[in-house]
C-alpha cells in the first residue's frame, strides 16, 4: 500500500489509541541510523510469486502448523518465530516491533531469517538494544513517513504488517495460522489491536480464515 493511501489510516490509528507521530517519525529516524543496509530485495525476491504463511501468536498457533505446507514462504509475527523454531520451522521473515524479540531471533536471523524490524514511538529502547545485534538480513520498516532505506507496506500491528507486506510483495496466495482476530481473553489495548487488525485486512481483501 502506498504511503498516501496508508495515511490516512495511520491518522485515525493515532487518534484512537494517543500515539504520537512525532514520536513515531524520531524512532523510524533512530531505526535507520541503527540499520543502515538495506536487505528489502531480499525480501522482495522471498515473496515474490510465492505462496506465503503468515504466522499470528495466538495461542492456536502450535495446533495450526499442519497449514504450513512444504514449499511455501513462512512469514512470522514477532513471538510467534519462537513458536516455530522450537517445533522446528524456522521462518522465512520476522516481522517484529522487537517486545517478543529473544535471543532465539538472533539465532534465526544468523542463519538466514530475514529480520523486518518496526520502529514506533513506544519501542525506542528495543530498537536500541537489538538492532545492531542482527548479524543476517534485515530490513527497516516504521508506521509513519517512510525514509530512504524503512520502509511502510501499510498495516498496524506485526501480523498484519506481515500480510500487508506480501501483499505489497506480490505473493501469489496468503494463508494464515495462528491468528485469533476476535479472542476476548486479551486487555483492552490488544483488543483494539486485534479490531484494528481485522478492519486492515479487510482492505486489501483478507479475513485470516483457513
Amino acid at each position: 500500500m502506498e504511503f498516501a493511501a496508508w495515511e490516512p489510516h495511520y491518522v485515525e490509528i493515532l487518534a484512537y489509541f494517543g500515539f504520537s507521530r512525532e514520536d513515531d517519525e524520531k524512532a523510524a529516524e533512530l531505526l535507520a541510523t541503527l540499520v543502515p543496509r538495506d536487505d528489502c530485495a531480499a525480501l522482495a525476491s522471498l515473496i515474490k510469486g510465492r505462496d506465503v504463511v503468515v504466522c499470528g501468536n495466538a495461542p492456536c498457533l502450535a495446533q495450526e502448523l499442519g497449514r504450513i505446507q512444504k514449499g511455501c514462504v513462512v512469514l512470522a509475527a514477532d513471538a510467534a518465530a519462537d513458536v516455530l523454531y522450537t517445533h522446528g520451522i524456522r521462518p522465512d521473515a520476522v516481522f517484529t516491533d522487537l517486545d517478543g524479540a529473544t535471543d532465539l531471533l538472533l539465532e534465526m536471523n544468523a542463519k538466514g531469517t530475514i529480520v523486518v524490524a518496526h520502529a514506533h514511538g513506544d519501542n525506542i529502547p528495543l530498537l536500541n538494544h537489538w538492532a545492531r545485534r542482527f548479524t543476517g538480513p534485515v530490513v527497516a520498516t516504521t508506521q509513519s513517513r517512510p525514509l530512504e532505506h524503512v520502509y511502510n507496506f501499510g498495516g498496524f500491528s506485526d501480523g498484519d504488517r506481515a500480510v500487508f507486506a506480501a501483499d505489497a510483495l506480490g505473493a501469489r496466495s496468503i494463508a494464515f495460522a495462528g491468528f485469533d482476530l476476535d479472542d476476548k481473553d486479551v486487555d483492552p489495548v490488544k483488543r483494539g489491536k486485534l479490531a484494528w487488525a481485522k478492519k486492515l485486512l479487510a482492505l486489501i481483501g483478507h479475513d485470516c480464515k483457513p
